[in-house]
């Protein structure tokens, strides 16, 4: 098979590529201390956060495990308790078995701006994190989006009716599957630089969902750089 041809990965001024899935903790992370920083430094009108789907399930042909979550939030949460966190609390049975579902629906906001998307990305991994909601299930998915403000809910709807944003999905994949995507997350800056887990280093003890990650080095204010660089 031949090798797939590397995609520049850069995007434009005030733009960060953010490649992620729900189901990761590091993301979660991430994610909210992206937005928190860049409201702190007044720069919400300046840099926009261009969501790209890292599917866990894909790349490893499985989905994640409840196990493995679970097992991730003491710790995780206690780098950013604000981002919120619980373990799962609903039953067991309305623990999600995909993110694509949601992921797809990120990209299909993104047709709207860059806001819907960023919003819509940040409460479907509060409603997975912290809230314990089935985000594979469509009304679960639309009910988050109705509650940003900000996503167009009847076009979100006809675009999830269509599958219109379902061959990004499946681009983004197949992309992550390479070598230019190391983890989720991982950013990507105008000026061609390139971070994964940006600030934070990390071991696991056991198996995943049955140990649990240990974070060795932790640096937030790498998200601060990152930002101001790519507002220019």
């Amino acid at each position: 098979m031949a090798a797939q041809t590397e995609v520049d990965l850069t995007p434009q001024p005030g733009v960060i590529v953010v490649f992620s899935d729900i189901w990761c903790s590091f993301a979660h992370v991430t994610v909210y201390r992206l937005h928190e920083t860049r409201r702190r430094l007044g720069l919400e009108d300046k840099v926009a956060f261009d969501h790209r789907a890292f599917p866990l399930e894909l790349l490893n042909n499985k989905p994640s495990p409840r196990t493995g979550t679970d097992s991730e939030v003491g710790r995780m949460g206690s780098l950013e308790p604000g981002a919120g966190w619980q373990l799962w609390q609903d039953k067991d049975w309305l623990f999600p078995s995909t993110t694509l579902p949601a992921l797809e629906a990120i990209q299909a906001a993104k047709a709207q701006s860059f806001a819907a998307s960023e919003q819509l990305d940040l409460a479907l991994r509060k409603a997975f994190w912290a809230e314990s909601r089935c985000i594979a299930n469509r009304r679960v998915i639309l009910d988050v989006a109705e509650s940003t403000g900000v996503v167009d809910v009847p076009a979100l709807t006809e675009a999830l009716d269509d599958g219109r944003a379902r061959r990004q999905l499946s681009d983004q994949a197949a992309i992550s599957a390479t070598d230019q995507i190391n983890c989720s997350p991982h950013l990507f800056l105008p000026d061609g630089t390139d971070y994964a887990n940006p600030g934070i280093e990390s071991t696991w003890v056991g198996d995943y969902g049955v140990g649990w990650p240990v974070i060795t080095s932790d640096d937030p204010s790498v998200l601060e750089d990152m930002l101001k660089r790519a507002a220019g």
